[in-house]
This record gives C-alpha cells, sequence and structure tokens, in this order.
C-alpha cells in the first residue's frame, strides 16, 4: 500500500479535514447525572422527537454508510457492521475534562484535559466587579447581569437597552461572561471594545470566554430582535502548548474555519476564517479544499448549538443535520488518496433537555479518507479522552514522532486496519 507510508518523519496524509459538529453529543456521559444531565442524548432523543414531532424520520444516509447508528440509537438510523458493507470508521469519545463546554471540549481534543473547570456565575458576577467594567468603559450601567438564554434575555430587555443605552451583561451554565448589544445603536466596535475590556477582568476570575453578542431589530418598529453573526469571542489562552502548536512548530500548515481560532485565543491556528453559520461553514471548507493542498484544516460548524441546541429546536436541528449531510459527497470529491476526514462534537446540547444549557454527553466520531481499504466501517470503540482526536490528527500529519506530554492515543492505525503494524 504505497500510500501509507511508516517512516516515523514522514507524514501519511497530506491533509486532515477536522470538523466539528457543536453540540451534537452522543449520550450521557457516566458522570452526566453529577451535572444534572442524567437521559440526556441529543442525536438520540433529537431522532425519537422528530419522529413524534413531524411523523418523518432522521434521514442521514452519508454519516449512517460510516456507522452513525452504531455509536448510539438514532431513529431512522440503521446500525452498521461489516457484513452490510460501508466505509469510514465510527466510535466515540469520553470527555475527562470537568466541565461540558465549548472551550474544555475543543481543548482536550487538541490534548489538554482541564482538570480544574472554569469559573462559572450562576447568580451573575459580583457588583464590585460589574462597577470596575462600568467605570473602565464610562457606561451608564448595565441590564441583566444572571444566567440566561442569549434570546430570552434579548426580547426581555432589548426595549430596555434601546432606551437607556445599558448593554446587556449575562452567563449560563457555562464559563461565560456575555454581552448583548445593539449592533446599530450601540454599535459593533464600541461592542468589541467593552468586551476586551472584559476579557482582562475575566482572566483574573478564570472565566473561560468572553462573548460580544449583537442583535439587531426594534419591536416597536414592527422589526423583531434578531442575534447576527457577528458575534466575537474572546478566550482564555491555553495554559500549555496544544497538538495544534505541535503541527505548527513542525511546519504544518494550520487553517481554522469558524470560531477556532478564538477558543484557542489564536495559539496553534495560523489562519483562520470567519463564518456566518453551517451553510457559509460548509461553503468556506469546500472553497479552501480546492485551494489548500496541505496541513490541516479545523472547521466549527456552530448552528446546532447556537440556533437550535439552546433554543431547543428540534425541527431545526434535524433540519440541519440532513443539511450538512447532504454536503459530504461534495466534500468527498474534494479529496483525494492523501486526505482525512473526521467528524467530531465538542459536547452535547440536547434540544429536548431542560433548560437551554449544554448536556454532557459522549462525542461521536466518524472519520473517512480514500485510502482505507479494509471494508468498513470500522469501529474504533469508546475512547478514553476526546485528545484521542489530537493525537490521531497529529501522527496522520506528522507521522510517529514519539512520547508526548499531551494526553491521547491515535486511533490511525485501527482506522487504516492495522496496516501500520503490516
Amino acid at each position: 500500500m504505497n500510500t501509507i507510508n511508516k517512516d516515523s518523519e514522514i507524514s501519511l496524509f497530506d491533509r486532515v479535514i477536522w470538523v466539528v459538529l457543536d453540540g451534537v453529543g452522543a449520550g450521557e456521559l457516566p458522570d452526566a447525572k453529577l451535572y444534572g444531565d442524567h437521559g440526556a442524548n441529543t442525536l438520540g432523543n433529537l431522532s425519537r422527537a422528530l419522529k413524534t414531532q413531524t411523523g418523518r424520520r432522521l434521514a442521514l444516509p452519508n454519516m449512517q454508510a460510516w456507522g452513525l447508528g452504531s455509536i448510539t440509537s438514532v431513529e431512522g438510523i440503521e446500525p452498521k457492521h461489516i457484513s452490510f458493507g460501508g466505509e469510514g470508521a465510527f466510535g466515540r469519545a469520553l470527555e475527562k475534562s470537568r466541565g461540558k463546554d465549548t472551550s474544555s471540549g475543543h481543548w482536550e481534543m487538541a490534548g489538554l484535559v482541564v482538570m480544574k473547570p472554569f469559573a462559572t456565575f450562576p447568580n451573575g458576577f459580583s457588583q464590585e466587579i460589574v462597577d470596575r467594567w462600568v467605570k473602565e468603559n464610562n457606561l451608564p450601567g448595565v441590564l441583566g447581569n444572571k444566567a440566561a438564554s442569549g434570546t430570552e434575555i434579548i426580547e426581555e430587555l432589548g426595549r430596555e437597552h434601546l432606551e437607556t443605552g445599558k448593554p446587556i451583561l449575562y452567563t449560563s451554565a457555562d464559563s461565560v461572561w456575555q454581552v448583548a448589544a445593539h449592533e446599530e445603536f450601540f454599535g459593533l466596535e464600541r461592542l468589541y471594545s467593552i468586551c476586551r475590556s472584559a476579557r482582562k477582568i475575566c482572566d483574573e476570575l478564570q472565566i473561560g470566554r468572553v462573548i460580544a453578542r449583537p442583535f439587531i431589530g426594534n419591536p416597536a418598529e414592527g422589526k423583531p430582535f434578531k442575534r447576527t453573526y457577528h458575534r466575537k469571542d474572546l478566550s482564555q489562552p491555553p495554559y500549555s502548548p496544544t497538538y495544534l502548536d505541535k503541527l505548527v512548530s513542525n511546519g504544518i500548515p494550520t487553517l481554522g474555519i469558524g470560531k477556532i481560532s478564538a477558543i484557542f485565543a489564536g495559539h496553534g491556528v495560523v489562519d483562520n476564517i470567519d463564518t456566518a453559520g453551517n451553510a457559509d461553514g460548509l461553503r468556506v471548507l469546500i472553497e479552501q479544499l480546492k485551494i489548500v493542498k496541505r496541513g490541516l484544516i479545523f472547521c466549527n460548524l456552530i448552528d446546532f448549538d447556537m440556533l437550535y441546541g439552546h433554543r431547543r429546536d428540534v425541527k431545526g436541528f434535524a433540519e440541519a443535520l440532513e443539511e450538512f449531510d447532504r454536503a459530504i459527497p461534495e466534500i468527498k470529491a474534494q479529496m483525494n488518496q492523501r486526505d482525512l476526514l473526521i467528524l467530531v462534537a465538542d459536547h452535547g446540547n440536547d434540544p429536548t433537555f431542560r433548560g437551554t444549557d449544554h448536556t454532557r454527553e459522549f462525542a461521536p466520531i466518524l472519520a473517512y479518507s480514500p485510502v482505507q481499504q479494509a471494508k468498513g466501517p470500522i469501529d474504533l470503540g469508546t475512547r478514553d479522552t476526546f485528545a484521542d482526536l489530537g493525537a490521531t490528527v497529529c501522527e496522520a500529519l506528522l507521522g510517529k514522532t514519539g512520547p508526548t506530554e499531551l494526553a491521547g492515543r491515535s486511533f490511525l492505525n485501527e482506522f487504516l486496519g492495522g496496516a501500520l503494524n503490516d
């Protein structure tokens, strides 16, 4: 098999396409009860609720061929085994990090297990901290300062925001300091500026992310409030190097699509293209597959989480998954024998679950490469940590580079049917 080179200094693949289906969990983790998430299963519960609400089944034929239905029970998606044909590989990964947020999920995938959870503020931030932020930015005050749904708090306080000029400050079960403000009335750049100021405060408080949440509209004029894609995440930097940094230090190009660079505070991400949701993210991904011939293309598709999971929108979530599945043949058409595609999630966001927060779940894993010769789909099993993703990406692009201080164990040899041991 001349496309697999076992030399430790030569890569096995020219490109890895790593796509995070944000919030698409695959069943509760063993410790889900500790997070109040017993019974959560984004894929499973979504599929059953869709059948109940609409009478139709979830249709994901391309991911089904890779074994999606063998990861967790999904209504309408049959389990796949070698005897049934198919291709690719399937598995699931356990999150070792403490938490269920975007930062810990992505950082663990990149080799950093977050054993000390980021600070959360379920009762809002202290008046002393808020007053300091208000003074630093010459604000007339703030509205909210509580845990809330992003869409609901805009409906609740948006009119008062327009009347007073006070930004809306809120948080959630995640470690986030979120600021909502009207894109035109308050000003987008001003919103970004006060969020940069908040990032300095949040570094002191060990808060994972500051998120600027711009919105538009005015109900008084018959225009409902609506959040825009000009959101900006300002993350705490990873506390040590990741697999992304390892790739960069070895001369491997890394391209982020969506909020990847923001999650890692730019560390290990050489270039990044911001996107406006899933459709735009897929457009950019396919466009870049035609241009970028070497390295890592790391894409986050945010709408599953932002538009449908948090809003508990079963139908919208299902349609977004089907839209992604329909794009898979076009992605495959841009791949060659030295390309590897990996799909994964960073946490769950069960749209049938109580509340509006993330859910503590296994991350589903699907992988595909034209080089794969063994009949698929191959069962990668349950991985001990999300970090197995980063370890696999690193081995695919660098070859076996010896021991590392980072977490994770590559599943590349299993995916290739043991060819690395031949």
